[in-house]
C-alpha cells in the first residue's frame, strides 16, 4: 500500500495491518479513510456516533460502541482538570483512577420503552431507528448503517432521517451495496459471497476505524 494517503504515520501503519490480514479489503482504503476522517471531524467538535443494524450486524453495531466508549488498544487517560474535580466526589479517588476517557457513540434499538411504543403506535413498519434518530441526532453527527444486502429498510429509513438532520452517513454492506450504499456519503462495500464471509470482512474493517480513531487521540499503547 501506498503512503499518499493523508494521515500520520501510526494510522498508515494500522492500514497496512490490516491488509497484510486481508488483503481482499484494499479496495475499501479509501472509503475507511473517509469515513475515519468523518469520525475525526465529529468528535473533535464534541458529536455522536449512531450505529445500528438488525442480526448480527447489530450485534457488529454494538460491538463498534464498545470500542469505542472506552479502551480498545491504547491508554485513554482522564482530562486531568476533569480527574481532579471528580477526586472531591464520593468515589472520586476511585472513578479518578479507574475511569478511562471515551468516545460518544450509541447503537440505536437498546432502548426497549421506545422500540415498542413507536411498533405499536405508528402505523409505518421498521421506523423505529428513524424515530431514534430523529430525537437524538444532530447536525456533525455520523451514522453507521450495517447490512450485509444493504438494503435493510429500518437502516435506510433512520439514513433518512440522518441526512435530514445534517449528519454524515456511512454504509457498512455486501459488495453489492444496495439501496444503503447508493445513498450513503462513504459507502463500504465489503467482499464476500455469503452472510458469514461479509461480516468477517465487516469486522476487519471496523476494528480497523475503531483502532484508527483511538490512535488519533490516544497515542500511548497500553
Amino acid at each position: 500500500m501506498s503512503t499518499d494517503y493523508d494521515l500520520p504515520e501510526p494510522e498508515i501503519h494500522l492500514i497496512q495491518a490490516m491488509l497484510v490480514r486481508r488483503p481482499d479489503l484494499h479496495a475499501c482504503v479509501d472509503e475507511l479513510i473517509a469515513a475515519h476522517k468523518a469520525l475525526v471531524t465529529c468528535f473533535s467538535r464534541g458529536g455522536t456516533l449512531f450505529t445500528c443494524g438488525n442480526g448480527g450486524s447489530w450485534a457488529d453495531a454494538l460491538h463498534i460502541v464498545g470500542e469505542l466508549c472506552k479502551s480498545f488498544e491504547r491508554r485513554r487517560p482522564l482530562d486531568e482538570d476533569y480527574a481532579a474535580a471528580l477526586r472531591l466526589l464520593p468515589f472520586g479517588e476511585d472513578l479518578a483512577d479507574n475511569l478511562e476517557s471515551g468516545l460518544r457513540a450509541i447503537t440505536l434499538g437498546l432502548n426497549g420503552a421506545l422500540k415498542t411504543a413507536v411498533e405499536n403506535d405508528s402505523p409505518l413498519r421498521n421506523i423505529a431507528y428513524a424515530q431514534e434518530t430523529l430525537a437524538l441526532g444532530k447536525p456533525g453527527d455520523v451514522f453507521i448503517g450495517i447490512s450485509t444486502s444493504g438494503n435493510a429498510e429500518n437502516c435506510l429509513m433512520a439514513m433518512s432521517v440522518a441526512r435530514a438532520v445534517g449528519m454524515t452517513v456511512v454504509s457498512l454492506t455486501g459488495p453489492k451495496g444496495g439501496k444503503m450504499a447508493e445513498f450513503a456519503d462513504i459507502a463500504l462495500r465489503a467482499p464476500g459471497n455469503t452472510t458469514k464471509e461479509i461480516q468477517e470482512a465487516h469486522l476487519a474493517l471496523y476494528h480497523t476505524f475503531c483502532a484508527l480513531i483511538e490512535a488519533h487521540y490516544f497515542p500511548e499503547m497500553r
